[in-house]
């Protein structure tokens, strides 16, 4: 049992042993990973690693075992810090209490080990059933003579991906809302035991579709953080090209589908069709408009030559001034600013309490972003300036969109301009066994992470995944309290989270 108070640390995109993963008892460990985010930590990951049930002695019979292990980062010493439990199974006490940032990783914990954090105030399934129940468990309920309850999907509209908000309103105040997800039972992580297999990059490339990039560069960091080395810099260098381009499409498509909300059309309707053609941008860098084939560990399935690198920062230009156009008329109106202030307003205390990340984060005045305080691959060379309003309000995660569309944009006619010379793609080293990687990428939602730990021989033993969602469904609950139930969709395209990257 390692006998240090503090959690090993390291930087972004590397690795250690598993043996040099300081180990608590599981009670120390809740209390050591409490302190860490007490000082300013973040949790980045929670989850539970199995272990061998011999590993627990008399306390086997309580059920299997396993060791939780926790990654915190430190933003401000751009660093992370990683503990974990020694084996136990059973309960234990729960972190949420002393953190709220833990609340979602405990229940999901929860359901898939088997193992009870004592004291968690709403212990509920993330993804599986409940007996009898939805698939979500039973929903808190507000009680009173004037309270209705308004339930929503999860079958919605459209062509769009299940879930359920269930809003406690008095009138048309939303006194709480309670966001349900997990209806898909996707079983990402679970396929990726024993792995890399045949299937895993194309799995890696859909855990959320309009996340390729953000994605398939976090899994292949991993998998070259494993084999002790990292992709070319020219590989790199495109990979970071395609992340903003995969930026510049998503925001765009948000800022036209806020405008539509709000019945704006000339932004509605432009918007549309320039995010396609930015995502043309990324199918004329890969021959995919999505940027699959592109990331491949060891580097890039592709290079961009000259002639072509010159036509994508012609047809950049075009569009550039084509959403500066749209987003002028937005702001502009004042129809829009009247629907956007003051509504669905989430405070930075209560954004660093939950532990938002991306666009969200930043639109309630946290400087956080992984490009600037855990850089990794092309960033460590070149950073894009973090975007940041202190609104906290839809107006302001619509502002924070626009600022990163602008910085995006100037980011890649920049790496254009003096493109780095060599190979993009180089083979790897098999993947060291018994040793932990993490790997954060700043996608357009905001942070993801990837962790792997391997076994002896060099497979996966565990991979977790956390999409910025998973942070971030429980802002969009608190940006609706108190507001009108009519200003929900607003609200909610102001976020504009992952189902799919949840339902893992």
């Amino acid at each position: 049992m390692n006998s240090t108070t503090s959690f090993v640390q390291l930087a972004n995109a590397t690795s250690l042993p598993w043996a040099e993963v300081p180990a608590w008892p599981v009670a120390e460990f809740v209390r050591v990973t409490a302190a860490a985010l007490e000082r300013g930590g973040r949790l980045c990951a929670w989850f539970g690693v199995p272990e061998p049930m011999a590993t627990v002695g008399p306390s086997k019979a309580e059920g299997p075992a396993i060791s939780l292990v926790a990654i915190v980062a430190s933003d401000a010493e751009n660093i992370l810090a990683v503990g974990r439990s020694a084996p136990f199974s059973g309960k234990y006490p729960a972190l949420t209490p002393l953190n709220h940032q833990a609340h979602l990783f405990e229940r999901e914990v929860w359901e898939q080990h088997g193992v009870e954090p004592e004291g968690h105030p709403w212990l509920k399934p993330v993804r599986r059933t409940a007996g009898t129940a939805p698939a979500v468990g039973e929903f808190f309920r507000v009680d009173g003579g004037e309270i209705h309850e308004v339930a929503v999907g999860p079958v919605h509209a459209g062509v769009i991906e299940p879930g359920h908000f269930r809003f406690q309103c008095a009138g048309e105040e939303v006194i709480h809302l309670e966001i349900a997800l997990g209806y898909q039972h996707r079983g990402v992580e679970t396929a990726m035991a024993g792995g890399p297999h045949r299937a895993t990059l194309s799995q890696m490339e859909t855990v959320a579709g309009d996340s390729t990039i953000a994605h398939t560069t976090a899994y292949a960091t991993v998998l070259e953080t494993l084999a002790g080395g990292e992709a070319p810099l020219r590989a790199q260098w495109l990979r970071a090209i395609a992340l903003e381009l995969e930026r510049l499409a998503s925001h765009t498509g948000d800022l036209g589908a806020l405008a539509g909300d709000v019945a704006f059309l000339p932004t509605s309707a432009a918007c549309g069709k320039i995010r396609g053609d930015f995502l043309n941008l990324s199918a004329l860098l890969c021959g995919n408009r999505f940027g699959r084939s592109l990331v491949r560990p060891g580097g890039c399935g592709h290079d961009l030559e000259p002639a072509r690198a010159q036509q994508l920062l012609s047809r950049l230009e075009t569009h550039l001034a084509d959403i500066e156009q749209a987003a002028t008329w937005l702001w502009d109106a004042a129809s829009v600013r009247a629907r956007f202030e003051n509504v669905g307003t989430v405070f930075a205390s209560q954004a660093t309490e939950i532990g938002l990340v991306g666009p969200a984060a930043r639109a309630s005045g946290l400087v956080r972003d992984v490009r600037y305080d855990h850089p990794a691959g092309w960033h460590r060379f070149a950073q894009a300036p973090v975007a940041v309003w202190s609104g906290g309000d839809v107006l302001a995660r619509a502002r924070v969109r626009w600022l990163e569309i602008q910085r995006s944009g100037q980011f890649i006619r920049e790496q254009l301009a003096s493109p780095p010379d060599g190979a993009v793609r180089e083979d790897l080293l098999p993947a060291a066994p018994e040793t932990l990687a993490v790997a954060l990428v700043e996608g357009w939602r905001g942070e993801v992470c990837h962790v792997a730990l391997t076994d002896a021989a060099g497979r996966f033993r565990r991979y977790k995944i956390v999409d910025p969602s998973f942070h971030n469904w429980t802002g969009l609950a608190l940006a609706l309290r108190g507001q009108a139930i009519s200003d929900f969709p607003i609200c909610n395209k102001s976020f504009n989270l992952s189902y799919c990257g949840f339902d893992l």
